[in-house]
């Protein structure tokens, strides 16, 4: 498949909700998260993770293969007055110093990369006792509610295939594979936990967010994203009128250790 996040980037800025304030509170208290830390973030995409790090007082290097989320990410952050170095790199080559940072962040990226090369090339990048943290923030679909019918709508207009991200987490948001990643690679120390919230969308919202979906704005030529941003706000409308919708999501995050 070619997806190209970097062909919606705008929506993907405006749209995407990040992780919840409560993602970062679980690692603040777990002491994975403190203010002075090196963290470098991995396909950072438009920043989302990496903003979020920066204003708890990290020291954030954050990396992407695509310019056009790297120039949204760029001007996020210049917006919130933020501090990121960005960097057009791949997560398995970044041509950054062995040993130079003490957290590295993967965020609903790990699936795109080599995975093998990405754990290993971390693995060189963090200092011992430094840890990397995959998480993701999924949302959940159930019978009749807003995101079976979402999906739905996406297998029409999408190429029947199965992104990786499916594949791994059976669409329940939690993802065993990547233990058997960082294990492989030499990390240790392995801890998890998983999350429930909701997070309010409205129509235009969910809309915009639906855009910058691997298998829709990532992927389709501009006239097919068109047609189903209309079909979508019209299952919106007759459906779920009420706004904003509270669209359930799961946080997963694996933490694990640099000996």
């Amino acid at each position: 498949m070619n997806v190209d996040f970097g062909r919606t980037s705008s929506d993907y800025a405006k749209h995407r909700a990040g992780f919840p304030d409560a993602f970062y509170t679980r690692l603040e208290q777990d002491g994975v998260l403190t203010s002075g830390l090196r963290v470098l973030d991995l396909g950072t995409g438009t920043g989302t993770v990496a903003r979020n790090l920066a204003r708890r007082g990290c020291h954030v290097t954050a990396l992407d293969v695509s310019a056009p989320q790297l120039e949204a990410a760029a001007r996020l952050a210049r917006d919130e007055g933020l501090t990121l170095d960005l960097r057009e790199a791949p997560a398995e080559n970044t041509g950054l110093p062995s040993g130079s940072f003490d957290r590295v962040f993967a965020g609903q990226c790990w699936h795109w990369f080599d995975r093998a090369a990405a754990a290993r090339e971390v693995f060189r990048l963090l200092k011992p006792g430094g840890k990397l943290i995959l998480c993701h923030f999924d949302w959940t679909a159930l019978p009749g509610n807003l995101l079976e019918a979402t999906e739905a709508l996406v297998e029409e207009f999408s190429p029947r295939v199965q992104l990786d991200v499916e594949r791994f987490s059976q669409g329940l948001g939690i993802y065993p594979q990547w233990f058997r990643d960082v294990g492989v690679a030499g990390f240790q120390h392995l801890t998890s936990f998983t999350f429930d919230t909701l997070t309010p969308y409205t129509h235009e919202a969910w809309r915009g967010r639906m855009r910058a979906n691997a298998r829709v704005g990532a992927m389709l030529p501009p006239e097919e994203v068109a047609r189903f941003d209309a079909k979508l706000g019209a299952i919106l409308a007759a459906r779920f009128p009420q706004e904003p919708m509270s669209v359930p999501h799961r946080v997963f995050a694996l933490v694990a250790e640099r000996p």
